[in-house]
């Protein structure tokens, strides 16, 4: 779930306050222009979650219906984590929940 950036739970606040040794301040996605981008991307899916689905379930679901993606590897640290994306497994985004997505990203991502 990128590191915690996909679950809806990291914030810029929740990241400044991170202590120096946390492995996520020395990793790319959470340094800019690349934090800017997953964040949006995270607020993204927590907009589109609808019917009870986390935003981890929206990201899955959003991924796996790209027909460049044939699988998603997710990593879970507890098995706590488990309840925020099994039920990717069987929700399906509708034609329009994907351009909505596709498009907030398109407006949204910073040019490199």
């Amino acid at each position: 779930m990128k590191s915690g950036l996909l679950t809806g739970a990291m914030t810029r606040e929740r990241i400044a306050k991170r202590p120096e040794d946390d492995f996520r301040q020395r990793t790319i996605s959470f340094k800019e222009p690349l934090l800017t981008r997953n964040l949006i991307w995270s607020n993204c899916c927590a907009k589109s979650a609808t019917a009870g689905r986390t935003p981890g379930e929206v990201a899955l679901a959003w991924t796996l219906r790209r027909p460049e993606v044939t699988g998603a590897i997710v990593g879970l640290r507890s098995p706590k984590q488990v309840d925020g994306v099994i039920g990717a497994a069987d929700f399906r985004l509708s034609g329009a929940e994907v351009e909505e997505i596709a498009g907030f990203l398109r407006e949204n991502t910073p040019e490199s």
